[in-house]
């Protein structure tokens, strides 16, 4: 079962291409800093702008640096479900240990055409899947009795949740089980989640301060709730900033200040505006990351 902190990993960019060097080194980063898994491709890996053969590329490069150390759960989520389904293939061929895949956005299927999407893929890619459930991004709520019907299909293994919502996270969680991984989608939601069986998170906030987040589901594990807590109060400020413009142009921007990665995006998505710059050069100057 995957669980504990995962990244939701950038994709670094240099003058508009993948930046690999960059790249492998952030893996390295979340690595020594305890993070469990690494998912690249995802909504922070700015997917929505990488070709299929720069998309393919990053996951090849993330498992070829990973090396089996961690788990590698593959972003491989479209509206259209025969391009997910390739890009499913292509992450099992890698060598991805799971999927995970973003309920299909714009077109907004019905309750019954998510169970046919997720249903179609599971049958075809023999590599555990995750789907993503995140409404305000993809206009659909994948509910929870469909989520518990999903539960059903052998290599449907768990679901990253952003609903934003406790009350649907708690109803899956009594629906599915507890073999069925339920993941926070919201990083300031990870300890309440946790406190009503949840797994994990798949993070944003892993990409700056991985140490902490790592740190919070390992104390709540070991039954040091005082230390959880203290740690999910610590995150608070960093992760409103994280939000404080469309996820990932705060993210980028911060790992930008830490000398990590270039300060690059790809078109729709830009760089933060000065104001909103100069409150997270604070934040994070604050959190002692700068």
């Amino acid at each position: 079962m995957f669980k504990g902190a995962m990244v939701a990993i950038v994709t670094p960019f240099k003058s508009n291409q993948i930046d690999e060097k960059a790249l492998r080194e952030l893996i390295e980063f979340q690595i020594a800093s305890g993070t469990d898994a690494i998912v690249p491709c995802g909504t922070t890996g700015e997917s929505a702008t990488l070709s299929h053969e720069e998309h393919d590329r990053v996951i090849e490069i993330t498992v070829d640096a990973v090396r089996k150390r961690v788990p590698v759960i593959a972003g491989t989520g479209s509206n259209s479900t025969t391009e997910a389904l390739r890009l499913t293939k292509h992450a099992y061929e890698a060598g991805a240990d799971g999927a995970l895949i973003v309920c299909p956005y714009y077109n907004r299927p019905t309750q019954e055409g998510l169970y046919q999407h997720f249903k179609t893929i599971a049958e075809n890619v023999s590599i555990p899947i995750i789907p993503y459930n995140i409404p305000s991004r993809t206009g659909v709520n994948l509910m929870p009795e469909m989520v518990a019907k999903l539960a059903q299909i052998k290599n449907i293994a768990g679901i990253k949740e952003a609903s934003g919502s406790i009350k649907q996270m708690s109803d899956i969680i009594n629906l599915c089980g507890k073999d069925f991984a339920v993941l926070s989608g919201d990083d300031i939601l990870t300890l309440p989640l946790m406190a009503i069986g949840g797994a994990g998170v798949i993070s944003v906030v892993s990409n700056v301060a991985p140490v902490d987040m790592a740190a919070l589901i390992d104390a709540f594990e070991a039954g040091d709730r005082a230390k959880a807590k203290a740690l999910h109060y610590k995150m608070s400020a960093l992760i409103d900033m994280l939000f404080v413009e469309v996820n990932p142009i705060p993210v980028k921007a911060a790992l930008a200040l830490m000398g990590k990665i270039e300060y690059e995006y790809r078109l729709p998505l830009c760089k933060m505006t000065e104001t909103n710059f100069e409150r997270l050069k604070k934040t994070m100057t604050d959190y002692g990351l700068i």
